[in-house]
């Protein structure tokens, strides 16, 4: 198993990506602590997780909120001892043009996408440093790589996502690596939100594999960023796209 033993934090973890990263994350042998807002959604995910004889947690937090990602860190350490793995992969959408775009709205989509992977790293950072070894995942996407009508706060956030990423691998290396996934046309339950995978169909006829992506897509690189096998792997952004704009 490629993550014997570690212990991975993932928010976003009760849908969608973060939950295939988690559930594959166990299966790799990880002890992995489930992070999102909707208790129902955590709980069946870890109860699927300890069925199948994996060791898991949940905890409820809105990791946008410092004093919430604080107890996220604090209960994982309380239980665990340590952590390994970082994954921050929550994520807020915005459809707001920019004319009608408000500050309240930004700012939520920063703190949820970009501000809230900060801190977490931040606080994960010493323990990973004092171990002498810890891999950090943030999620990104195609989004960080042009623009489009609507789109401001999240697209914004997403090119940020990319700098932060790069600047992370810089100051915490060496012994910390840091890389982002970039998602493409990716069936998930925040597409269902806007519209189902038919919003998608203009990206997934722009793509030599003609075909939308699923979070099992997505979990398996995250597997191999977070393992050993991508060891020499560091400040990079991935995008998982189907070849779009290429």
């Amino acid at each position: 198993m490629k993550l014997a033993g570690k212990v991975a934090i993932i928010t976003g973890a009760t849908s969608g990506m973060g939950r295939a990263t988690a559930e594959l994350f166990a299966r790799e042998g990880a002890k992995v602590v489930v992070s999102g807002r909707n208790e129902e959604r955590a709980k069946a995910v870890v109860d699927k997780l300890k069925a199948e004889g994996h060791e898991a947690m949940f905890v409820l937090v809105d990791t946008s909120n410092v004093e919430e990602a604080k107890m996220l860190f604090d209960k994982t350490m309380e239980a665990y001892g340590t952590v390994d793995i970082l994954v921050n992969n929550a994520g807020a959408l915005s459809l707001s043009p920019l004319s009608e775009l408000g500050l309240e709205e930004w700012n939520r989509v920063f703190n949820v996408n970009v501000t809230a992977a900060l801190y977490l790293t931040q606080l994960v950072a010493p323990v990973m440093k004092a171990k002498g070894k810890g891999v950090v995942i943030n999620t990104s996407s195609v989004a960080a790589y042009g623009a489009h009508h609507g789109f401001a706060a999240y697209i914004s956030s997403k090119h940020a996502m990319n700098g932060l990423t790069k600047s992370m691998a810089w100051e915490l290396g060496p012994e910390i690596r840091v890389n982002a996934i970039a998602p493409g046309a990716i069936h998930t339950a925040m597409v269902d939100s806007i519209g189902g995978p038919s919003v998608l169909d203009h990206m997934k006829e722009g793509s030599p594999l003609k075909r939308i992506g699923t979070p099992e897509d997505i979990a398996t690189v995250a597997l191999f960023l977070a393992s050993d096998d991508s060891s020499f792997i560091d400040g990079q952004i991935i995008r998982v796209d189907g070849g779009i704009e290429i």
